[in-house]
């Protein structure tokens, strides 16, 4: 009976930590007041661009157009500058070049410096550069023309992306050889001429919202739309007049389905936690029927009572007052539920839970996450007083190990006992037996 009291509340303190993640959800306002991002672009083939909006974002439509994704800075070495990969960069001695381009943060300059021998390939300086422990972005690639007039190239593509933010290659000891490889003298300031072309410079996105141009030095728009951000993934499609874009619809809602979800869950949880303590307060049928491990226990019944009380009081902080108007009631098995009928000529729960979704979205948060009266604040409150390390739950269940420790304690003691009889009698039957022989 004790190792059923001791399964039975393993059993319940389960159902009852699973509820209390449910709870420990619907208590945080941020999960309940969810805004949902939804795009509709003119055709499915394109999708320019992901959003992301807070919770303090506005309803609203916008009309978005990507006219232009931010891309780093990209040169590369001039025609016949190199006829193959094994070619030296150098003929004689050896000399630096500095790598820099703008910090992402724009607090500076991130750099890093590569050191060109006479030995060193074109094909070891590309290495080299992409190696290098500093490297904050720049990569390095040959590309072979296979042509006498454009021979081997060596291209640097830099990961800064916006406007302003080039790379620039220094030549630190102003080598004439190295002037194929780099963008700038050693006073950063004077061109080194021709051999090292920006094919593309750093750019910015660009985009269109409702007919106002915006740019960011990323693909990620933060806050453009207020409390909203989108990420530029490729450009928008064009009319058929090849020039103009079209424009995807973004638009701003309550993030109604995933706190449904969570309402629902929330019903759920409660069931087979209700279950669990029907299973376990449950009064056999017949002789032959076992009594549940609590039957008639008054704390067992005091959590389903407890849980009760707390779940259908009445929430002022909310204007849908209680779980009720979110479609929430007890069936005739004790149950939890959204019900398909109309009970009490009110709207059946179903209807009452899509009304409160679409018409007092913010409601819902008040109603579970209130500080004073809230639903799940005071259930989660409730349950801990079980659940926890400390709580009600554990101390039951120290107290019946303990019985469980004392009993076998005492059977251990009851066995030594009937042993030191049994050898008592033995003793006293063994001495019978040479009496009895005498006489």
């Amino acid at each position: 009976q004790v190792e059923a009291e001791i399964s039975g509340i393993g059993q319940l303190k389960s159902k009852l930590n699973d509820f209390q993640e449910t709870l420990d959800e619907l208590r945080t306002e941020a999960n309940l007041k969810g805004r949902e991002p939804t795009i509709n672009n003119p055709t499915e083939g394109v999708e320019p661009f992901t959003a992301e909006a807070s919770n303090s974002a506005v309803e609203g439509d916008y009309q978005i157009k990507v006219s232009q994704l931010a891309s780093g800075s990209r040169i590369q070495t001039a025609d016949a500058a190199f006829t193959d990969t094994a070619d030296s960069v150098l003929s004689s001695g050896s000399g630096d070049l500095t790598f820099r381009a703008p910090k992402e943060d724009g607090s500076g300059n991130d750099s890093f410096t590569i050191t060109v021998t006479d030995t060193m390939t074109l094909q070891e300086l590309s290495s080299a550069i992409n190696a290098n422990s500093d490297n904050f972005g720049v990569t390095s690639s040959i590309v072979s023309t296979g042509t006498d007039t454009g021979g081997v190239k060596l291209i640097f593509t830099s990961d800064r992306t916006g406007e302003d933010n080039d790379l620039v290659i220094i030549n630190d000891d102003d080598i004439a050889e190295l002037q194929k490889v780099s963008t700038v003298s050693s006073d950063g300031s004077t061109a080194v001429g021709d051999n090292l072309t920006p094919v593309v410079y750093a750019q910015n996105a660009k985009a269109n919202i409702d007919g106002i141009d915006v740019e960011s030095s990323t693909n990620v728009f933060e806050n453009v739309i207020e409390n909203v951000s989108f990420t530029a993934t490729e450009l928008s499609e064009l009319e058929a007049d090849g020039v103009t874009y079209r424009a995807s619809k973004l638009s701003i809602g309550f993030d109604s389905e995933g706190v449904e979800k969570t309402i629902r869950d929330f019903v759920d949880n409660y069931n087979n936690l209700n279950a669990e303590i029907k299973r376990l307060t449950r009064y056999g049928q017949s002789d032959l029927e076992d009594d549940g491990a609590f039957a008639g226990d008054s704390m067992i019944r005091g959590i389903q009572s407890g849980l009760n009380s707390i779940m259908f009081s009445a929430v002022s902080s909310s204007s849908l007052g209680g779980l009720f108007q979110l479609g929430i009631e007890f069936n005739e098995d004790g149950d939890l539920e959204i019900g398909s009928f109309d009970k009490f000529g009110l709207g059946s729960g179903e209807d009452r839970l899509k009304d409160a979704l679409s018409d007092s979205f913010d409601e819902i948060a008040s109603l579970f996450t209130d500080e004073t009266s809230g639903v799940a604040v005071n259930l989660y409150d409730f349950v801990e007083e079980y659940t926890s390390y400390s709580g009600l739950l554990k101390s039951r269940e120290n107290a019946a190990k303990d019985v469980k420790e004392q009993l076998l304690t005492d059977r251990e003691q009851l066995e030594l006992r009937l042993m030191n009889t049994e050898q008592i009698l033995r003793d006293k039957y063994l001495n019978l037996d040479l009496t009895v022989s005498k006489l």
